[in-house]
């Protein structure tokens, strides 16, 4: 008889290793907050051209000085390549008055520049931007539950929607930990790695279904979703390998603009292909088990 890896014998480890890496996630979410781009807090964002080049550094100790917070800096880029010359200050809202003296403390510090544009986001927009936000991660969540639930049983939809929650908050929890900034592009990454660890989760339960059709004789329902999971091994881990190997390249390669939403993607599938296989697995796993078990009795699925 083929020997399958044991994953249910160490669930309470994989899983007591997602609830530790929740708790650093949420205690880091709950004294450090999180680093809301413009979008969401309001504020001024400038796109500065300097006459000679400066450095990122420069810059914010510049902008810090004169507007009285620390600035959200960053290379503008042309064609994929930095200038060195020119970058996108994101800063607290700034009256006209403080726009002209940071100007005039700008070009005292770093020598002569121009404003190559300037927008403002009110803190209205702010909040209706951030309620979205949170709609479409809620919608998408109950879209999945009763998608799975149709489709499989309602166990699996419940174990599935705790799998991709704690995906966000573990993506969320990643970029508070780093003082990342949190934007549009940051809700793009949480949403396509919700859907990417909903199809991870359904390549597995759908085994895990199948199996329960047609078991082996004798076989207890540990062995069985260990069975389930190790059939599905190899293509979770090849999937997750190349869609990874594709991210970090344009992590690594991709350039400024691009950089935090490859790195929201690197580290969001990560946390989604291993939660399709010792988050969502396990729970569903104990949720069934404490149905099947008779007290003195094994769950066992034989006819």
């Amino acid at each position: 008889m083929r020997r399958y890896l044991p994953f249910m014998r160490l669930a309470r480890i994989w899983v007591g290793i997602s609830v530790l890496t929740l708790v650093v996630a949420v205690v880091s979410l709950a004294t450090r907050g999180v680093n809301l781009g413009i979008d969401y807090r309001g504020g001024t964002q400038l796109e500065l051209r300097f006459d000679q080049p400066r450095t990122v550094p420069e810059v914010r100790e510049a902008v810090a000085r004169s507007v009285g917070s620390v600035p959200t800096v960053r290379q503008a880029e042309l064609k994929g390549q930095a200038t060195g010359a020119e970058f996108l200050v994101t800063t607290v809202s700034l009256t006209p008055e403080q726009r002209t003296q940071l100007r005039a403390d700008l070009e005292k510090a770093l020598g002569k520049f121009e404003v190559v544009s300037e927008s403002e986001v009110s803190p209205t927009i702010r909040r209706e931007l951030i309620e979205k936000a949170l709609l479409a991660v809620a919608i998408a969540s109950v879209l999945q539950l009763i998608y799975i639930a149709i489709r499989f049983e309602f166990k699996f939809g419940v174990a599935a929607v705790v799998a991709l929650l704690h995906d966000a908050i573990v993506l969320l929890g990643f970029f508070s930990l780093l003082g990342m900034e949190v934007g549009p592009a940051f809700l793009a990454a949480v949403l396509t790695v919700i859907g990417y660890s909903i199809n991870d989760t359904i390549v597995v339960f759908d085994r895990i279904r199948e199996n329960l059709h047609r078991p082996h004789k004798g076989e207890p329902l540990e062995a069985l979703v260990d069975r389930s999971i190790n059939e599905t091994l190899v293509r979770s881990l090849n999937t997750a390998g190349t869609t990874l190997a594709a991210i970090a390249a344009i992590l690594f390669f991709g350039g400024e603009t691009t950089r935090d939403f490859a790195l929201a993607l690197f580290v969001g599938i990560l946390s989604g292909t291993y939660s399709s296989i010792f988050v969502a697995s396990p729970l569903w796993f104990w949720w069934k088990r404490a149905e099947k078990r008779q007290p003195g009795t094994r769950a066992v699925l034989a006819r």
